[in-house]
């Protein structure tokens, strides 16, 4: 806390890892959220999915030596795929059933998934290493700050414009909006419900398997390491308002910061204090900061 106090380039350092941070928890939160807000259904294999996207990423930046970019891109595709067959063989049929279903067979794919995690990859830990060109530090002139988690900060925002920019600027983005609204109505205007269903599901998972791989060489892929983002994700997505893209954004840099600074205030009470904004938050908006009061039937 002195130390706080006492050195802005402390302070410095401590916003530019609490944006880092920020930024590559929105970009598997808002995969989250999207799903949430356009299906209803609350995808507690969310996790699960960042994990695969962190395991693909070791399998092609480490063992196949393809790098950084591919496993990537990898990661995306991967999960797309893993997307369309849990999407078209399980959640179609749980898009009229009550939230507990969907917990439970979600539930049932982290068992599931979690399980083949350790028959394919083992139960060691594993290390992905910075991409070449990212592993350094970048001079940003008060002080010096790793790359890596500098290109974090930035990647999060172009995200988020590109998810902002296919959903408000788009036809496309147009007919999800109006299948969260009327799902009946746009099926019987001849739009392919089912289509917009499967895509959304394809990019919100997409989402989680690119945040698994882009925070594979800070977080080691380990068994178990879908327990704690998924508990991540849900705080923030709640303090945000779930389904909207604009909270789940600013959820994110809410949660970075009161994470890094928590620990350093207080070591070892971070995630106390994100909880106990949460608990704030939802008994001051339940709905949270961007969301909307859920209404009768929904």
């Amino acid at each position: 806390m002195d130390m706080l106090l006492s050195s802005p380039t402390f302070v410095f350092i401590q916003v530019l890892n609490s944006i880092s941070l920020g930024m590559n928890l929105f970009i598997i939160a808002a995969g989250l959220s999207l799903i949430f807000g356009v299906l209803r259904v609350i995808n507690f294999a969310h996790g699960v999915f960042y994990m695969f996207g962190a395991y693909i990423m070791y399998s092609i930046s480490k063992e196949m030596e393809l790098g950084f970019v591919t496993g990537v891109v990898a990661a995306g595709l991967g999960l797309s795929i893993i997307a369309i067959v849990i999407e078209r063989g399980l959640f179609q049929w749980l898009y009229d059933k009550e939230h507990l279903m969907q917990l439970l067979l979600t539930f049932a794919i982290v068992l599931i998934m979690g399980d083949l995690a350790k028959i394919i990859w083992g139960t060691d830990q594993l290390s992905v290493s910075y991409p070449e060109g990212l592993s350094g530090a970048t001079n940003l002139g008060v002080t010096f700050y790793p790359t890596y988690r500098l290109t974090l900060a930035v990647i999060g925002p172009l995200i988020f414009i590109g998810l902002f920019l296919m959903i408000e600027r788009t036809r496309w983005g147009r007919l999800t909006r109006a299948a969260t609204q009327d799902m009946e109505m746009l099926s019987a205007l001849g739009i392919n419900v089912p289509v917009i269903y499967v895509t959304i599901f394809l990019i919100g998972s997409a989402l989680a398997g690119i945040g698994g791989a882009l925070a594979a060489p800070i977080n080691s892929p380990t068994p178990g390491m879908d327990a704690t983002i998924i508990v991540e994700c849900f705080v923030i997505v709640i303090i945000g308002g779930l389904g909207s893209l604009w909270g789940s954004f600013v959820g994110a840099l809410v949660y970075g910061f009161v994470f890094n600074f928590g620990s350093v205030i207080v070591p070892n009470w971070q995630d106390v204090f994100a909880f106990l904004l949460l608990m704030v938050v939802l008994l001051w908006r339940p709905w949270g900061l961007f969301g909307k009061p859920e209404r009768e039937g929904q």
